[in-house]
């Protein structure tokens, strides 16, 4: 199918986008119970996904400069935001076109699936389990599973490909750009259809795109079983710690 590669980016991102928050909730209601301060638990929490946190910046940061985009203060302090979110950092861009702001809110889904393939792929080769997995070999995967954590310098770069891709989605403000971009997109499009170019965009470029997003899910997927394989002990870290401390948190 021409649009296999598309369907299966949405069909991992969005799981990916609800284990993320699920996982990020898991783990400050927990730090959150040992440290019973809201600061303190933030300030854990930040450091867990430092190395995330530090690509996401300074993907904006340089592709900012690329683009000969101004840029103001870098941090990585974390910082509470209402409805309990929390802002992990921030790097201040001047204002430009929808077409470089949209790069450089897109910047860090560049670095971190250049970094997960790298850590999941290159290094620890879940790419190989995922497709056990997805053949049926269940047989194999598991051996595979079970053996995984013989690969050298498996817990850092396990811990790497986590804290990178659970920082690589842009956030909100990252994607303020993103729509009317993809409107004006659309709209080129449509001019092109109505041109009589759909043809061609179908034979030349659909496949690119199709390739493209395929590349994309596998990394999605990747990030999806390392979230996966995190939640469900940060989900009986929490359990434990609030029935040890007759302490909770909604």
């Amino acid at each position: 199918m021409l649009f296999t590669g598309f369907l299966w980016f949405i069909l991992t991102l969005l799981p990916l986008v609800l284990l993320q928050r699920l996982l990020h909730r898991e783990i400050l209601a927990f730090f959150l119970i040992l440290t019973r301060s809201p600061k303190a638990a933030i300030a854990l929490f930040s450091l867990m996904l430092l190395p995330g946190v530090f690509l996401h910046e300074l993907s904006h940061f340089l592709m900012a400069k690329f683009l000969r985009v101004p840029t103001g203060r870098f941090s990585l302090l974390p910082k509470p935001l209402p409805k309990g979110m929390v802002q992990m950092g921030f790097v201040e861009i001047g204002r430009t076109d929808i077409v470089r702001d949209s790069l450089i809110g897109a910047a860090p889904l560049f670095t971190g699936s250049l970094f997960l393939y790298i850590a999941g792929i290159d290094r620890l080769r879940l790419d190989v389990l995922l497709n056990l997995f997805a053949a049926g070999q269940f047989g194999l995967f598991w051996r595979g599973l079970v053996l995984l954590p013989q690969t050298e310098n498996f817990l850092l770069w396990f811990y790497l490909a986590f804290a990178v891709s659970s920082a690589m989605l842009p956030s909100e403000p990252d994607r303020h750009s993103w729509l009317p971009l993809g409107l004006w997109a659309a709209v080129l499009l449509a001019l092109a259809i109505f041109g009589g170019a759909g043809g061609w965009l179908l034979e030349n470029i659909a496949p690119v795109l199709n390739v493209l997003f395929g590349s994309m899910a596998l990394l999605f997927g990747l990030s999806v079983a390392l979230h996966v394989a995190l939640l469900l002990p940060f989900l009986l870290f929490h359990r434990l710690a609030a029935k040890i401390t007759g302490i909770d948190v909604r």
